[in-house]
């Protein structure tokens, strides 16, 4: 089951159904189920404060993924600061939407294991968020 809420920001206009539905896609593509997923979509001072409280990282970020899996089945919390989401959109020469849709299964394949830290790791979460972003 996946959840959507926000805290401190407005709800964003992302058809719950049809990006559960594509969440759970992308998660098969990888041989992963959907179990636990909640979405917490937020704005910078509050995923300051989640840094900061549970990762020690005094900076912000578009998302922050907790993973909670267990085998083949995702189970996590992911939160999305929406100010910082616009402002990469921006800065990137980016719709809104598809930046938002961007984090959004960013934090999904993450829970598949892919990386995005070490050597070489950060183009292929990008390709694999391009090929993502074509299943929608």
């Amino acid at each position: 089951m996946i959840t959507y809420s926000s805290e401190g920001v407005k709800f964003p206009n992302i058809g719950k159904r049809e990006t559960s539905n594509w969440i759970k896609n992308v998660a098969a593509t990888y041989g992963k189920k959907i179990g636990e997923i909640g979405y917490m979509f937020v704005n910078d001072d509050k995923i300051l404060e989640v840094n900061n409280e549970f990762l020690g990282h005094d900076y912000y970020t578009d998302i922050i993924t907790f993973d909670y899996c267990e085998g083949k089945v995702l189970n996590g919390d992911i939160y999305i600061s929406l100010d910082t989401v616009f402002t990469n959109a921006d800065k990137f020469g980016r719709p809104y939407d598809e930046e938002l849709h961007r984090v959004i299964i960013h934090g999904i394949l993450h829970l598949c294991g892919i990386n995005d830290k070490g050597p070489g790791e950060r183009a292929i979460m990008e390709e694999a968020e391009d090929k993502a972003l074509a299943m929608r």
